[in-house]
């Protein structure tokens, strides 16, 4: 680590990192406006109901009156400079919340006093303790109606765990705060201060066995001196403090802003990234020092994509220093970019600075090669260094999207990648077995910011649906096809007779052509034809408009005219003979099974199976993880979870997530069947 010095080692240690997570309603966004506005970086608070924050400045987040994207913004206090990364509280924009831990020293989990913990708060305490980072918890709204800062902190610590001690009080009814680290005397609305300070130091001198014995034969340490072991009782998770304030009356945010300051971690005493050097098993840790003079290492957090301004990343800056003009590469590439401009930001806007040190958090402009997750460096020898990749939630919400335009495929096509840029949750695909693109999110809220976006940013119309199930047909029998296609038009004819047999394959087999006429009485030349008339009937469906799978077509005789006999005729009297076949050979519809893994709380486990049982699912077992949360592996069919996040949240309050993946096909129920065959006739007269 660097020394302390007045250089930039100085400059670099008076930095602070800090990124506000947690539930919707639970006043982030409101909290780091009272930030902002103590500190002198803005001179009154906005408000979220007239749009007049500093953080949701994206007209769809004022209207909707919701944080949906990350926002960055930076303040002065005390000659310390302070980071903040404002997030969204719904777990549909966990592609927003889950990268900014990347960026910062500490997670500050955001409780609201009157709701108490919410799944979002969990969820969120424990991606910052699998990436290491330090971790605090502010209860904010503690003058609410409602408000019990008492049971909530009784809450916080049976879900978070008793290291999760106060490090101040509320007092006269949440108008002011008590500090109860550097102070033992006085009461407060939850206790005498002494009980509170005494729990603190007993939990913070335990890192430190000289500690320990001085505690032990004193009965008291000065706060003051206990700075190291402080640190290291957050690196390790061994305190987890928590502040009391209303952002609303400002109780509690001066004392909130010195917390920042004094107690929290700056980039050389918080653990290091999880940065990485080679891909995949072989891929072996790499310990990036918070140095101004050693070489550049920088990770993009977060990419946004305007339509006019263009490519924007914003990157925190683990080692070396960043200027104006420095040359940087993007991962692998091998094609340096020159930093023209470099910004902190401040919402939406863009403050020019000079230089980035280890802990700043900036923002560089228009290098179209720039992705998330993508390292900056300046060596070439850090081409294969990237972050230990973040957990996200697999997303599996689909909707299908055309352009209302015809021709305008290209740039819809074009405008997702942007999107999907700034989301590392959203994921578009085009799927050849029902010719739809599909875009998927994390729920619908996300889907459907995603439209308004499409909509306002870009100008783009479309239009949605569900997505069709990828059904399929096939036989159950083996069975005979003959079909003559004669056809006499004045001039020369058409003729072509093809014999046939089909017979069903094992599942996942695909199909099979063979070729057994013998003697000629189909000529080489017209096989191809045949095969292709077959090839119509696989793609188009022969009962209920599906693709034909798991077939073995055998012709193995027929007739041919010396005049008359052409190409169409045969692929005609092939596809023919083919449908015929298949109505003889017991056709069903197949339907896709997916293997599916739920993330639920243990007081819903018989919700959940239930319900997967209900829908024709198959539960194959369960096991217990961590939190008191249960995985359910089962198997359920693809038509039976359109609206299963739905469902899920009514039955887990909203903590259940789940995967899914193909596992097979099956025949769907004889009723579904007559079902899909009615519909595909109905669309055959229209």
């Amino acid at each position: 680590m660097p020394s302390r010095s007045n250089g930039l080692a100085a400059e670099m240690e008076a930095v602070r990192t800090l990124a506000l997570v947690g539930a919707s309603a639970s006043g982030k966004t409101t909290l780091a406006e009272a930030l902002l506005q103590k500190s002198g970086a803005i001179g009154a608070a906005g408000s979220i109901e007239r749009g007049s924050t500093v953080s949701d400045h994206d007209p769809i987040e004022r209207r909707m009156q919701h944080s949906l994207n990350a926002s960055v913004m930076h303040l002065k206090h005390a000659g310390t400079r302070i980071h903040l990364v404002d997030t969204p509280g719904g777990p549909d924009f966990l592609g927003q919340s889950l990268p900014a831990l990347e960026a910062v020293e500490t997670a500050a989990i955001v409780v609201n006093a009157a709701t108490g913990i919410e799944p979002m708060a969990l969820r969120m305490m424990e991606y910052a303790a699998s990436r290491h980072l330090a971790r605090m918890v502010i209860v904010n709204k503690i003058d609410a109606q409602g408000a019990d800062p008492a049971g909530v902190l009784a809450q916080i610590q049976a879900a978070f765990g008793r290291e999760c001690l106060p490090l101040n009080l509320p007092d006269a009814g949440g108008a002011r705060v008590v500090d109860c680290f550097y102070n033992r005397d006085g009461s407060s609305d939850l206790g005498a201060v002494d009980a509170a300070h005494r729990a603190l130091v007993e939990q913070v001198v335990e890192v430190d066995a000289a500690f320990v014995d001085r505690y032990l034969e004193e009965g008291d340490v000065d706060a003051g001196e206990l700075h190291a072991p402080l640190e290291q009782a957050l690196r390790e998770g061994h305190l987890i403090p928590v502040c009391f304030v209303s952002a609303r009356s400002g109780a509690g945010i001066a004392e909130l802003l010195d917390v920042i300051v004094r107690l929290l971690p700056d980039p050389t005493e918080a653990n290091p990234p999880a940065f990485l050097v080679g891909e995949g098993a072989a891929a072996e840790p790499l310990r990036a020092v918070p140095d101004p003079a050693l070489h550049v290492l920088a990770h993009v957090f977060k990419v946004t994509v305007d339509p006019y301004v263009g490519k924007l990343g914003i990157l925190r800056v683990h080692q070396g220093t960043v200027t104006r003009d420095s040359q940087l590469y993007v991962g692998d590439g091998r094609k340096p970019f020159k930093v023209g401009h470099l910004f902190m930001l401040q919402g939406k806007d863009h403050v020019e600075v000079a230089r980035a040190l280890p802990g700043d958090i900036v923002a560089v402009a228009k290098v179209e090669d720039i992705h998330f997750d993508a390292v900056l460096h300046d060596a070439a020898e850090d081409d294969h260094v990237h972050l230990a990749p973040l957990d996200f939630p697999i997303p599996v919400h689909g909707l299908a999207i055309e352009p209302k335009r015809h021709g305008d495929e290209q740039r819809m096509w074009e405008i997702l990648g942007k999107l999907v840029e700034e989301d590392p949750c959203l994921r578009v695909e085009h799927v050849a077995a029902t010719n739809e693109t599909i875009v998927y999110g994390l729920g619908e809220l996300h889907l459907r910011v995603l439209l308004e976006r499409l909509r306002e940013v870009y100008r783009f119309e479309v239009t949605t649906r569900p997505p069709r199930i990828a059904y399929r047909e096939t036989v159950t029998a083996p069975a005979e096809g003959h079909h003559r296609h004669k056809k006499q038009t004045g001039g020369a004819g058409q003729f072509g007779e093809v014999y046939l047999r089909i017979e069903p394959l094992a599942r996942g087999a695909g199909f099979e052509f063979v070729d057994e006429v013998r003697g000629g009485t189909i000529p080489g030349q017209f096989i191809p034809a045949v095969e292709k008339g077959v090839r119509e009937v696989l793609v188009q469906g022969a009962i209920a408009g599906y693709p034909v799978v798991d077939v073995r077509v055998v012709v193995y005789d027929g007739k041919h005219h010396s005049v008359d006999s052409k190409d169409i005729a045969f692929a005609t009297a092939g596809r023919k003979a083919f449908m015929a076949a298949i109505r003889d050979a017991r056709p069903i519809v197949l339907e896709p099974v997916v293997q599916i893994d739920v993330a639920a709380p243990d007081h819903a486990i018989g919700d959940v199976t239930s319900d997967l049982s209900a829908k024709r699912g198959l539960v194959t077992g369960t096991s217990n993880a961590a939190g008191g949360v249960v995985l359910i592996r089962g198997q359920v069919p693809m038509s039976e979870l359109s609206d299963y996040q739905s469902r899920l949240n009514a039955m887990t309050s909203g903590q259940g997530r789940y995967t899914i993946a193909l596992s097979h096909y099956e025949a769907v129920p004889p009723a579904t069947q007559q079902k899909l065959m009615g519909q595909h006739q109905v669309r055959d007269e229209e």
